[in-house]
């Protein structure tokens, strides 16, 4: 499932227009309009809020219908903070995460 359906299928499901979604992930409308259309890759942090508005963990996002993905609530509550940072500041994050767990 490409990022455009799975975001109009959660859209679907909560019976949101763009309009409400782009209100509830706090991101321009024309971002969420252009993410509908565009085939292209889609910044990292944008996906990361429509997610907060959804309620759900990028790992769920991109789980497959029949993936069960559990979390804990840490590893939820990091993949949001991570989400919500820039592309630099991801790479600074993942970096470190490198460096350690060659320990």
């Amino acid at each position: 499932m490409t990022v455009q359906e799975r975001v109009k299928k959660l859209m679907d499901v909560k019976g949101w227009s763009g309009y409400k979604l782009a209100k509830e992930a706090g991101l321009p409308q024309s971002t969420i309009s252009h993410l509908c259309v565009r085939i292209n890759a889609h910044p990292f942090p944008t996906i990361g809020a429509i997610c907060g508005a959804f309620g759900i963990t990028l790992a769920q996002f991109f789980a497959d219908d029949d993936e069960s993905v559990a979390l804990t609530s840490e590893q939820k509550s990091f993949l949001l903070l991570f989400g919500s940072l820039s592309v630099d500041q991801q790479q600074i994050i993942k970096d470190t995460m490198r460096h350690f767990s060659k320990k």
